[in-house]
């Protein structure tokens, strides 16, 4: 059964890869999914039992299956083939075992290729601090990521070394070394890879998630020990991203840790992934950049102020707001109204700017300046 459940899901892979989708839904019990501009679509009606999902888990876990059992849940990576990677969370529930297989793009897209603001280029000719990237799951972090490390590989003669938990862009060596470490696999934990990171003599560190106390600790650390620091965060813009890493010490540490942070925080990319007309999907990216008046404010607890800071900051040092980055967008004709308001934080502001009324500014035209495993059963997708 084994062979039979890897050999059906072989066959979504491919239908997913060719529908241009980005993560494969498997539920035991229930239709397969496929995530497609953003939205869930029914894979026909393929079904994998309970029997198939437990087979399913056997035949990709192998020998750590034993551990899954015990821990419930596993994060590892499928190789399909030579041109595609797939990152696979698998997990327990009521039903049995599910299973969500996000695809990993072999080939790294520049930042001029994902369109991002001139002002994110930037940071990758930074020496030292601590540069974040922020959003939800499925948001492109690792795309950006990706796209900043490949930039600094260009262009930079540097040690880079990655921490990631599992591994998903690889990247080759071409102007720097890079040694990328897979939790699980080359190293226990985040803290204790970090902690060896700072002995391997290394100019950028990558830290694929900062997920508990010990790991910021250690990351700001890093910067502030004169290393260049990139990391992500499930925080949806710059001011929850302070307030979440400071509210994860305790009280009598906050003050050290929000100096400190004032202190190396270079930059915050907090970006979602938003429609776009032609009915594909871009990014929309706050950029919290560090002047000396995003510096003080952060030192004196004064967060609420970041947002203005953000957009007044636009046209002189290429911050903005997240409200500011849709509104790009939908002046550039990239995305609808309705998608930019649906979107927005402040939607009631976001509507008098598009009229022209706001603090936007606007030039006078109105802009702003097929093989054996396919063939196994019908794979017919249905849009719900």
């Amino acid at each position: 059964m084994q062979q039979t459940a890897l050999k059906k899901l072989r066959a979504l892979l491919k239908k997913m890869v060719e529908l241009g989708g980005s993560d494969l839904h498997i539920k035991a019990g229930a239709v397969v999914r496929v995530r497609i501009n953003g939205d869930l679509a029914k894979m026909g009606q393929v079904v994998f039992t309970k029997e198939e999902a437990e087979a399913l888990a056997k035949g990709l876990l192998g020998i750590k299956y034993e551990e899954f059992k015990e821990t419930l849940e596993a994060d590892f990576s499928y190789v399909l083939d030579e041109k595609n990677r797939f990152r696979v969370n698998m997990f327990h529930q009521m039903d049995g075992i599910s299973a969500v297989l996000r695809i990993i793009p072999i080939d790294i897209l520049t930042l001029d290729q994902l369109q991002m603001p001139e002002a994110i280029k930037k940071l990758t000719g930074l020496s030292r601090g601590l540069v974040l990237v922020t959003g939800v799951t499925g948001g492109g972090k690792s795309t950006t990521l990706a796209a900043m490390m490949d930039a600094i590989n260009e262009s930079r003669k540097k040690h880079i070394i990655t921490v990631e938990d599992p591994i998903e862009f690889v990247h080759k060596d071409k102007n720097c070394l890079i040694n990328q470490r897979g939790i699980g696999q080359d190293s226990r934990s985040f803290a204790n890879a970090l902690k060896a990171a700072l002995r391997e003599d290394p100019d950028i560190i990558l830290v694929g998630e900062m997920r508990d106390l010990e790991t910021i600790d250690i990351a700001l650390h890093a910067a502030e020990t004169g290393h260049l620091v990139f990391s992500t965060l499930h925080t949806m813009d710059a001011k929850e991203t302070i307030n979440r890493i400071i509210g994860m010490f305790p009280e009598e540490e906050q003050n050290r840790i929000r100096q400190a942070l004032s202190s190396v925080l270079e930059g915050v990319l907090s970006q979602r992934l938003v429609k776009t007309i032609d009915n594909k999907r871009t990014a929309a990216v706050e950029i919290l950049l560090k002047t000396a008046r995003v510096e003080q404010l952060i030192a004196e607890n004064r967060d609420s102020e970041i947002p203005d800071a953000l957009e007044e900051g636009k046209d002189i040092y290429g911050t903005q707001t997240f409200d500011q980055a849709l509104l790009d967008l939908y002046f550039d004709k990239k995305i609808s109204k309705d998608e930019a308001l649906e979107n927005a934080t402040n939607p009631s502001d976001m509507k008098l700017k598009m009229q022209g009324l706001g603090s936007a500014s606007v030039t006078e035209e109105g802009k702003h300046d097929k093989d054996e495993d396919e063939s196994y059963f019908d794979l017919k997708v249905d849009k719900e």
